[in-house]
């Protein structure tokens, strides 16, 4: 009789980012990537995106309305590393350069069924008065290389990391982002 290979178990995720409250800014955008342990790996869907550019509603809530659906599935031997997403919005600057206007990421559910997520979105500062008066002059805010960093707990305090443009410190925004996941 054969020995039988490590069991595997799947996870589907079906949702969308719905919207964003931003209310300083229009005209943005929204990329999500997934964050996941070593032991997953993803069987079809998109890992990554980037949506339309979206202007906000005309309505009282003002707010910028993606409906942008993911839909990804996962396979795993174990939950250590259970996947999260991180989402990152960019938009205009006065000079018109695309800049990063906030950073968020949450795990996805561990329970099916539909879900609603808000996630708190900020922006990495710069601590040092050189530096943003640098940031200021060149246009350029500082931002992440590598995104993915947001969901990983080690070595983001104040933000200096490899992945991070400069030492950095979190600005939390008065602005988040609303998330959806529903089964199919």
């Amino acid at each position: 009789m054969a020995a039988a290979g490590p069991s595997v178990f799947l996870l589907m995720v079906n949702g969308q980012v719905e919207s964003a409250q931003f209310p300083e800014y229009d005209d943005l955008y929204c990329k999500y990537c997934f964050v996941y342990g070593q032991d997953w790996a993803p069987t079809a869907g998109l890992e990554e995106g980037i949506s339309q550019i979206t202007s906000k509603s005309q309505d009282a809530r003002r707010a910028l309305v993606w409906n942008f659906p993911i839909d990804v599935t996962f396979k795993s031997t174990n939950p250590y590393g259970w996947p999260q997403i991180v989402l990152s919005v960019y938009g205009p600057d006065v000079f018109g350069n695309d800049v990063v206007r906030g950073y968020g990421a949450v795990h996805v559910p561990l329970s099916p069924g539909r879900h609603k997520k808000t996630i708190p979105m900020f922006v990495p500062e710069s601590t040092s008065k050189l530096q943003k008066f640098t940031s200021w002059f060149m246009g350029r805010r500082p931002e992440y290389t590598d995104p993915k960093v947001v969901a990983q707990g080690e070595g983001r305090e104040g933000g200096n990391t490899e992945a991070a443009i400069s030492k950095a410190a979190w600005i939390y925004l008065p602005a988040w982002l609303t998330l959806s996941f529903c089964p199919q």
